[in-house]
């Protein structure tokens, strides 16, 4: 999930580092020795502006390091939060290295945004979103991969007095076949690190790939995570580690006015209870004293500043904004207004969008531990793990180059483990801070700190107008977008241009149809709730708002759904030819069983390419979807077997939110807390999907959120096929109930 702004300032950079050709320059640190054998790191020259942070830790900030017993180990830049971003990298290291997959492993890496800044954000951050893993990855990692191998075969070739040029490496074997030589990595590991560093790498051709683009290449961590041997944050035990929870305010924006816990404090296991920034912090010697002392705890808060208005007087009050003009103008072509008034026929619409929750299975959580050498180590999921760093500082009073992040990884995130203010991080530097780091603390979130804690994808409504000439040409479109920001008041706030937040109207402002005049606007509103980027951040209400009210217009006209938009994008190939693949595959226009209907949407979100086309029914006024045919162009396919998964698991998690999903609050307090009130998609309601690969030799783009966005718009499109109903209030279980 990243920003439409983002990306674009990242652009440039992109382009340059596609075509700057691999020197001694874009060296960082080069080979160096280490105490199991050599370390390699690399990066490329668009990174070499970047500021160098304060360091975590003593350890060389490198991509590769191999041991003496053949072991590689890849440090990841990108943080894996179940996307795959970690067999991503692997490989592209395996491809150009010529390791085997049975001695690689992966750890998160974090420290030294000069070696791990996010190229398509410019390099100077470390971060993972915006589904850009494997965009800021591709050059960086394969240039690593090939310079070790380069490194391995002089060493080899020095040893055995044979040419380089004639040594092998492929499958963890270093080979000669002229002497009948050959030894594994780990052999040549410490001569390498001697080596001079190659002037000009080489990387393989397209045809010499054997791990990139292989559809059967299994997943490294399959194992691990199959057999329970994967440890996340939760798994993290420390010598005498203590476990915190919290009791945040109920409102948001409330305060901590006074505590009573003399019962808490009496509780067997509990030592401390503690006042912190965000409320009140109970800490036990487990986690089952922790929960019963913070019943016992008796919190008065001050609400003063307190956001007291519920999601049903939110909503009125955005339905009265979108009647008046936008605050804002995020995109105008030609004149929307004189060609609606002049129109033959004007067709309007308004959409709701309700706030959603992340829902992770994982809640929030956090290990904090001040080590004999004063150094502060933090354990968690650390999406921005060294802006983290800078958080945990200034909550802790530990100088950042004495604060070090281990990066682990995650039971999911969708955006919740991006946070702005870092919260879950600075609630347990200030609860170590608070207890005089006596001992390792874990902060474990409970569900319901998670639900009703906050930060969510924001509420939105959008209204539609769009204007057909005499012969039916869609003439004229505007779309006036109402919602908070997600990025005002935080650290990326300089994205806000013009007044307009391009997280709010991503897929409305790049909307790709050839429509002569239209515009979209913006209204930005003040609302208390906390609001976060969600899988797919804007995209996940304007790809329905925009895909199914152009249903409607073509609903209006009497004609076909898909050669209808294929004529509106005749000026971008990739929308079309993804639309093209899916209708093929579905065989668009075949009968179906009776009561069975298609819907049809394509998107594009961080510059990969989505078609989706369901198969509906409705029966006894249900939403049944049966099946779901996707057809994706994410550039050159890394791990196709990846991308498949990828898009089948955000058509399931756009699907919930669309058809059940929905976070309320009564009086400024959230209504659900747990699975049972809020509704992810249940097992027994995930369609059959099939996902095809558009093939491509562009540069490869992201796929852990664009599968989301076109899900919602090709379901409604399809019931209103199969019941005449339009859903324009979102969840389906409300709105479709309610048309």
């Amino acid at each position: 999930m990243l920003v439409q702004k983002l990306n674009e300032m990242a652009r440039e950079m992109t382009a340059r580092a596609k075509t700057e050709a691999v020197s001694r320059r874009g060296f960082l640190l080069g080979a160096a020795a280490t105490s199991a054998g050599v370390a390699i790191g690399f990066r490329p020259l668009a990174g070499l502006a970047a500021t160098e942070p304060a360091k975590a830790g003593a350890d060389l900030a490198a991509y590769i390091a191999i041991a003496d017993d053949d072991t590689v180990t890849i440090y990841s830049s990108q943080f894996d939060m179940g996307q795959g971003s970690y067999h991503g990298i692997a490989t592209l290291v395996i491809e150009e290295l010529g390791a085997d997959w049975s001695q690689v492993k992966v750890e998160g890496a974090s420290g030294n945004v000069a070696h791990y800044g996010n190229i398509l954000w410019g390099g100077q951050f470390q971060g993972s979103g915006g589904s850009t893993s494997m965009a800021s990855s591709w050059d960086r990692y394969r240039k690593a991969g090939a310079a070790g191998r380069m490194m391995l075969a002089e060493a080899a070739a020095k040893e055995w007095d044979v040419p380089a040029s004639e040594i092998t490496v492929e499958k963890g074997v270093i080979a000669h076949a002229g002497s009948g030589k050959s030894a594994g990595f780990g052999a040549f590991a410490r001569a390498a690190a001697g080596v001079t560093i190659p002037e000009d790498v080489a990387l393989k051709d397209r045809s010499e790939w054997t791990e990139i683009g292989n559809p059967d290449l299994k997943r490294y961590d399959r194992v691990g995570k199959t057999k329970g041997q994967q440890d996340f944050t939760i798994d993290v035990k420390l010598p005498g580690m203590l476990t915190a929870v919290m009791i945040h305010p109920p409102k948001f924006g409330a305060m901590v006015a006074s505590v009573e816990a003399a019962e808490a404090r009496a509780v067997k296991g509990v030592t401390d209870v503690v006042t912190i920034h965000r409320g009140v912090a109970v800490v036990a010697k487990d986690m089952w004293a922790a929960l019963k002392a913070r019943d016992l705890v008796k919190v008065a808060w001050d609400e003063s500043k307190a956001e007291k208005r519920g999601s049903a007087e939110i909503m009125a009050e955005y339905r009265d904004l979108v009647a008046k003009p936008p605050m804002a103008v995020a995109r105008k072509d030609g004149d929307p207004d004189a060609a609606l008034a002049s129109a033959a026929r004007v067709i309007e619409a308004t959409y709701e969008f309700p706030y959603l929750a992340h829902a992770a299975m994982e809640p929030l959580n956090a290990v904090a531990a001040m080590n004999a050498d004063g150094v502060l180590e933090i354990w968690g999921g650390h999406q921005m793990p060294d802006y983290y760093q800078q958080m945990a500082s200034k909550f802790s009073d530990v100088p950042p180059e004495k604060i070090r992040m281990h990066v682990m990884k995650t039971g999911g995130g969708f955006g919740r483990r991006a946070t702005p203010d870092a919260e879950v991080i600075t609630e347990v530097a200030a609860i170590g801070k608070a207890i005089g780091w006596k001992a390792p603390v874990k902060l474990q979130w409970t569900r319901e700190n998670d639900m009703r804690g906050g930060r969510y994808r924001p509420a939105y409504v959008h209204k539609m107008r769009a204007g057909l000439d005499a012969d039916g040409k869609l003439v004229a479109w505007d779309n006036h977008i109402v919602g908070q920001s997600i990025v005002a008041n935080t650290i990326f706030s300089g994205l806000i241009k013009d007044g307009v937040d391009a997280t709010s109207v991503e897929g409305s402002s790049t909307l790709p149809y050839a429509i002569p005049n239209l515009g979209v606007g913006l209204t930005t509103a003040e609302v208390g709730v906390p609001v976060l980027w969600w899988r797919s951040v804007g995209s996940t209400h304007t790809a329905y708002a925009t895909e199914v009210f152009l249903d409607e217009v073509i609903a209006a006209t009497g004609a076909d759904q898909v050669q209808f938009r294929l004529d509106l994008l005749k000026d971008h190939p990739r929308h079309a030819g993804v639309l093209r693949l899916a209708a093929e595959k579905a065989e668009w226009g075949k009968p179906l069983p009776e009561g069975h209907h298609w819907g049809v949407a394509v998107h594009e979100s961080f510059h990969s390419y989505v078609a989706e086309i369901a198969e509906v029914s409705v029966e006894n006024g249900q939403v049944i979807v049966h099946r779901v045919v996707a057809a994706v162009d994410v550039g050159t396919p890394i791990n196709p077997d990846v991308i498949k998964a990828q898009v089948e698991g955000g058509i399931g998690f756009g699907l919930g939110s669309v058809l059940s999903e929905e976070l309320t609050l009564t009086g400024g307090e959230v209504d659900q807390g747990n699975y049972d009130s809020y509704l992810p998609l249940r097992i027994d309601r995930m369609p059959t999907v099939e996902v095809h690969i558009v093939p491509s030799t562009e540069r490869p783009t992201g796929i852990g959120e664009p599968g989301v966005p076109p899900i919602g718009p090709a379901i409604a499109n399809a019931v209103f096929r199969a019941s005449g109903q339009r859903v324009r209030t979102l969840p389906f279980e409300k709105g479709f109930k309610a048309a």
